[in-house]
């Protein structure tokens, strides 16, 4: 008789979430969904990222060139992957009129409507931009899309801060106000498994969020 007990039904998709190499460009201005070269001088770290993703995996980018770099970086370091996707709904948050200014002036800018760990409240559009619950909306699209897509399959999203925080909060539930939180380092790792079956719990699986391979 098979013995079913541990037998799992479930089918796992996992992602791998890689925020992009830092930009140093930028001269203390904030630079949201603009579009500044990143800073790639870190080769130990891409090579300790080739190590820890798994080959043939789905290569998914956002439309900004920084993210395209890291991915780039991670491929010639060792990655072996299939040819690169590239999906605009995993782009930064866009902060409209607000970026190119000062860090410090953004305070003023934001106020009332500040918010301890982001730059303002989820729910506040600043002029010609979005607010971060819009951003969670598009990232949720691109992350249930691609997941029905690839089914069964290793997915490495390089993308940014904000939709990696919005992913966090998708596979655990949370408000866009919550998934502010989270930290997410530059060339950091958060990998989130869907797993879907018949017993109770989140479809999610968080196996874990934040990790830099230079710590290994």
């Amino acid at each position: 008789m098979i013995d079913k007990v541990n037998k799992s039904d479930t089918i796992s998709t996992r992602w791998w979430w890689v925020r992009h190499a830092p930009v140093t460009v930028n001269k203390g201005r904030m630079y949201g969904a603009s579009d500044p070269k990143a800073d790639i001088a870190t080769p130990e770290i891409y090579k300790g990222l080739a190590e820890l993703l798994p080959n043939e995996g789905i290569c998914i980018t956002s439309s900004l060139q920084r993210t395209q770099q890291t991915l780039e970086e991670i491929r010639a370091h060792g990655l072996i992957a299939e040819s690169v996707k590239i999906e605009s709904g995993l782009s930064e948050q866009n902060f409209g009129v607000w970026q190119g200014q000062p860090y410090e002036h953004i305070p003023n800018l934001a106020s009332p409507r500040l918010h301890k760990y982001w730059f303002t409240t989820a729910d506040h559009a600043p002029p010609e931009g979005e607010s971060y619950i819009d951003l969670t909306i598009r990232v949720t699209e691109v992350i249930k899309r691609l997941t029905n897509q690839y089914t069964g399959r290793d997915i490495i999203a390089v993308a940014h801060g904000g939709p990696i925080r919005a992913a966090l909060g998708h596979a655990l539930n949370l408000s866009a106000t919550n998934c502010l939180g989270f930290e997410t380092e530059n060339l950091s790792v958060t990998r989130l498994d869907f797993e879907p079956s018949s017993k109770p719990g989140l479809d999610w699986y968080v196996r874990f969020t934040n990790l830099v391979p230079k710590s290994f």
